[in-house]
């Protein structure tokens, strides 16, 4: 039922007549007010339409005639529009015309209620249920040093050996994906649930799983009492991508040593290798002593052993990550983790506490962005203050966040629930950057990757983070719809800023890769947003900043944010897994990030623009006197130097650090369907339809090779014939004019296809082949004569020459009531070869009856032939 509300929520009285139905049964009747139109309804009490509260029906019981306040504006919509008023039906403004369009589900862009459970990708048959790790967000108490390796210590590697042989008992092995690339997918809930144990265990043996959120052991093997072996999962559908690793283990027991060693790592280099230690967590240390994650471990050593690796060709192995470690519990349950982890289902229980929030949900909007390739939600969250003005909100500058591209750093998701917190909280900074910019964020770009435990790559077997330039819809949604989403924010507001939020596997400290811009006048301005960042706070290190715009990274977000769309200070923060100084980085120093992210934002954004200046003037004398020192000069030479004449590109080191520093290709999936194009007016389609066309003539101006045809029309394929002398083929050069193509010879409205029946019946009528006539001369088209097109080859008779080219081939329809034919030749028009050797069929004159019934087919000259164009007759004459 249509329901029309006042400004106070309050229900207006709809007439019976409106519903076509008789009035409504109540205990007080419903009588119209005085001086209104049968024909129209006032719509009043619109808040944002500036109307005063009124009624617009009066109780008939009411003592006195009640006054109706008059309004500041008075509108009416006739009964007309507002039938057409449906929940499924919307207007539009196009060309100064009103289109009516379908409004889009409210499951496509609205967030539900509650958490939606993953959706994984069907070859997976069977998932434990995700862990609920109540603690894993309370850092310890104290700092987590590293681990300071002693001295003299060896490292004992594999054994030599060409074979992927291994000696133990595999005591979990996770089934292999039965299709080699992604298909399909389901909810967790169609998902049978996992047994365990998998296989007979014996009391001493650990028990492994990973078939829950963001876990990724595949193989687990035990090759001495308290020694297991573990190979980690490639990322789906690749044969790479090793580095994050995160599963559980039970039926532990303390006191005894255990060794852990993963041999399948890909990377050369590791933190590990200085003083960072491997993620522990245990529930009944949680329980009982209320600590989450801790970094433990020791003699942690990561090292290249013999295993071939079976994605690249050559001389390269495999690497090995092996640790020490004491249970303080028997029969608890633990996990050891690369990172912190942050699953899909924990960013929807953070999403949901802020809708619940009474005070955030009024300035922040949550949408789903586009669902992933895995039909997973993509968030998206616009933080700002609801403006009261058109034009205010226009003035409001842009910034977006991004995170989550790669799924195995996990630190991004921590930096970016501290941004959020941030942004979102009742700080007097935060109310300012809400008064004043439009924040778009996307918190997790990869949720496929991030529920399945990737490390790098998305289901469709690719890098996110290397398709930005030329993305696919239907294989990367959720990158095609934050550049479509940049794109019409630029044409409403200015974006002062872009950053990709990442972490890293080699340097320690947070920094950022920018974009180096060599516009005079804005020379060294993507450094001073990096460099305040260094003054807000020590675990940022400007030293490691790189701006440095590589070939090889033309694909990523902060370099086709600067290109394509003009984007100034478009940025990628990476984090470290470790830390710095020494310790090893917690949540909390990671969710710091995102304060002095936007501490830094507040600093330079200030309308006082004094200490962008300071800091541009600092960097001015670091980049001279870096310069100055590469060329052997002191920075006094170089003070009457221009700064837009210094070449400070190679005073930076590679931003590498990636072994996926290419763009692997087309996505690994099926065959896409290629959308057809929906033409929105008939005009538009013609237009098309036409350039089409010209574009196909001009094709076939051009000259192509044909293949020899007979004189008697009969065509075979001989492969063993030898090929033609060079003397005859250039006595036989033709005219280089080519057939016209297939889709010229159907707009006449005869397919091939249909052609070649009607020569075959023609054939069977006559009694005989079809009789072939060469035409000399012919340029355009006879009257009545159709384009024909024979690819078939033909074997010319004993003494023919080949031809070189072959010119179009006219077909002529049947005339309904066909003249009558010509009477023959005299015999003496008829000449011999003057070669005796060489034998030319002549066909034998026909019938008047048998001209009716046959199409005549004009063939360039290819033996020198000649024929008449003002009679068609079924004779030959032979030139010389």
């Amino acid at each position: 039922m249509l329901q029309i509300l006042n400004e106070s929520n309050e229900q207006i009285g709809i007439p019976h007549w409106y519903f076509g139905k008789t009035k409504p049964r109540s205990p007080t009747k419903l009588i119209p007010l005085k001086n209104k139109n049968k024909d129209s309804l006032a719509l009043s009490g619109a808040h944002e339409w500036g109307y005063e509260k009124t009624r617009l029906w009066e109780h008939e019981d009411s003592t006195s005639e009640k006054e109706i306040p008059t309004r500041r504006r008075s509108s009416t919509i006739s009964l007309k529009d507002v039938n057409s008023r449906t929940t499924q039906l919307v207007f539009g403004m196009q060309d100064g015309k009103r289109v009516p369009k379908l409004k889009e589900p409210r499951s496509l862009y609205c967030v539900p209620r509650d958490v939606v459970m993953p959706r994984w990708p069907v070859g997976i048959d069977t998932v434990c249920p995700q862990p609920d790790l109540t603690h894993n967000n309370t850092p310890p108490p104290f700092n987590e040093e590293f681990y300071k390796r002693p001295s003299g210590a060896n490292l004992r590697l594999l054994e030599k050996t060409d074979t992927d042989k291994h000696e133990g008992t595999v005591v979990y092995h996770l089934p292999l994906m039965r299709f080699p690339f992604y298909t399909r997918s389901r909810p967790t809930a169609a998902l049978e649930p996992c047994p365990f144990p998998l296989s007979c265990y014996d009391d001493d043996v650990l028990r492994f799983e990973s078939r829950f959120e963001c876990a990724n052991l595949f193989r687990a093997r035990r090759v001495g009492p308290y020694e297991y072996e573990l190979e980690l999962r490639w990322d789906y559908f690749t044969m790479k991508h090793t580095q994050w690793f995160y599963f559980r283990v039970s039926n532990t027991k303390a006191g005894p040593t255990y060794k852990f060693t993963i041999i399948n790592l890909l990377k050369s280099g590791s933190l590990y290798n200085e003083g960072m230690k491997p993620l522990f967590y245990s529930e009944r240390n949680a329980k009982n002593k209320n600590l989450g994650w801790l970094r433990m471990g020791h003699n942690i050593h990561y090292y290249k052993n013999n295993i071939r690796r079976k994605d690249c060709k050559g001389e390269r192995y495999q690497y090995s990550l092996t640790w020490q470690f004491q249970f303080p519990y028997t029969s608890d349950v633990c996990y050891f983790s690369h990172c912190y982890p942050y699953s899909y289902t924990d960013l929807q229980k953070d999403l949901l506490e802020i809708a619940n929030d009474a005070v955030k949900s009024q300035y922040v909007k949550q949408r789903i962005l586009c669902h992933s390739l895995g039909g997973n939600m993509v968030h998206l969250l616009t933080v700002t203050t609801p403006s009261t003005h058109l034009t205010e909100a226009k003035q409001k500058r842009a910034v977006v966040v991004t995170a989550r591209v790669h799924p195995g750093e996990t630190n991004s998701s921590y930096m970016m629930r501290g941004f959020i917190n941030f942004i979102t909280g009742s700080s007097p900074d935060a109310k300012v950057l809400r008064d004043n910019f439009v924040f778009k964020i996307v918190p997790m770009l990869n949720p496929d990757g991030v529920i399945v435990g990737n490390y790098r790559s998305s289901l469709a077997a690719r890098d996110l983070n290397r398709n930005y330039k030329n993305p696919i819809k239907d294989a990367y949604p959720s990158i095609w719809s934050v550049k479509a989403m940049i794109r019409r924010m630029l044409t409403e507001r200015e974006v002062v800023l872009y950053c990709d939020l990442h972490g890293h596997s080699r340097k320690m400290n947070v920094f950022m890769y920018g974009c180096e811009n060599k516009d005079p006048g804005l020379r060294l301005q993507e450094r001073v947003f990096p460099n305040m960042m260094s003054r807000n706070t020590s675990k940022f290190k400007y030293s490691s900043c790189r701006f440095k715009v590589q070939k090889k990274k033309e694909g990523t977000g902060r370099i086709v944010m600067w290109q394509q769309m003009g984007i100034l200070n478009s940025f990628t923060m990476e984090a470290t897994f470790a830390g710095y100084n020494n310790v090893h980085f917690n949540s909390r120093d990671l969710e710091d990030m995102g304060y002095h992210f936007c501490d830094t934002l507040l600093d330079y954004c200030d309308p006082d623009t004094s200490k962008v200046e300071h800091v541009l003037a600092n960097l001015t004398r670091i980049v001279m006197s870096q310069y100055a020192a590469k060329i052997g000069k002191s920075i006094e030479d170089l003070k009457d130097l221009p700064l837009e004449d210094l070449d400070i590109s190679d005073l930076e080191s590679s931003d590498g650090g990636s072994d996926s520093s290419v763009s692997d290709g087309p996505p690994k999936l099926p065959l896409l369907r290629k959308s057809k194009k929906k033409y929105k007016t008939r005009k538009e389609r013609n237009q098309i339809h036409r350039q089409s066309k010209r574009r196909n003539s001009k094709q076939t101006s051009e000259p192509a090779k044909s293949k020899a045809h007979s004189v008697g029309g009969e065509s075979s394929t001989n492969k063993e014939e030898k090929p033609a002398k060079p003397k005859l083929e250039r006595r036989c050069s033709v005219s280089s004019a080519e057939s016209p193509s297939t889709l010229a010879k159907q707009a006449h409205g005869i397919p091939k296809h249909a052609q070649e029946r009607i020569e075959e019946r023609q054939a069977k009528v006559n009694k005989g082949p079809t009789q072939v006539y060469p035409n000399v001369g012919e340029t355009a088209p006879p009257p009545n004569y159709l384009l024909s097109e024979d690819r078939t080859e033909h074997t010319p008779p004993v003494g023919a020459i080949i031809p070189q080219r072959r010119a179009p081939t006219w077909v002529r329809r049947t005339p309904r009531h066909p003249p009558p034919p010509p009477p023959p030749p005299p015999p003496s028009q008829l000449s011999t070869p003057a070669n005796p050797t060489r034998n030319v069929n002549i066909p034998a004159p026909l019938s008047s009856r048998q001209i009716q019934n046959i199409n005549y087919y004009y063939h360039i000259p290819t033996l020198g032939l000649t024929f008449s164009t003002l009679k068609v007759t079924p004779h030959l004459r032979i030139s010389h």
